[in-house]
């Protein structure tokens, strides 16, 4: 079952594609040339957004739950994501990027005024800090 879950083209990447292009900002999908493949890659900013499902990459918050069954298994393959995350990460500030993880719980919780809240948030992160890192997420 697990096999069937999408690794692009999820909806909270559409949502997020659709307010940074409402925006005027343009991007790129899955870079193979940076570390990590990350889901956005925005040159013109030297900025990468991550999208992050809670599941698959271990958040903290309401919708990650440790499968039942094959728990050592899950364990392994999850802690072994979160690990590849922060690697990732490590490498493209070392290169000059900055980087905005939003997670899938931010925009599943969202409703309309919040989602345009976390796209103004996200677009000023963009265009006028310098701040190396941001990190968007839902309710715990």
């Amino acid at each position: 079952m697990m096999a069937a879950i999408r690794g692009k083209d999820t909806r909270p990447e559409k949502v997020i594609r659709s307010m940074l292009h409402a925006a005027g900002l343009r991007y790129r999908l899955h870079s193979r040339t940076l570390p990590g493949k990350p889901d956005l890659v925005l040159p013109k900013w030297r900025a990468v957004v991550q999208i992050h499902g809670c599941f698959w990459h271990r958040h903290d918050c309401r919708y990650f739950r440790m499968p039942g069954t094959r728990t050592a298994f899950w364990t392994e393959k999850l802690n072994g994501n979160r690990e590849r995350d922060a690697r990732a990460e490590r490498e493209l500030r070392a290169r000059g990027w900055r980087v905005a993880r939003v997670w899938e719980c931010a925009i599943r919780d969202a409703k309309d005024d919040q989602v345009t809240a976390m796209a103004t948030r996200l677009v000023v992160w963009i265009r006028n800090t310098r701040r190396p890192t941001i990190d968007i997420r839902g309710r715990r």
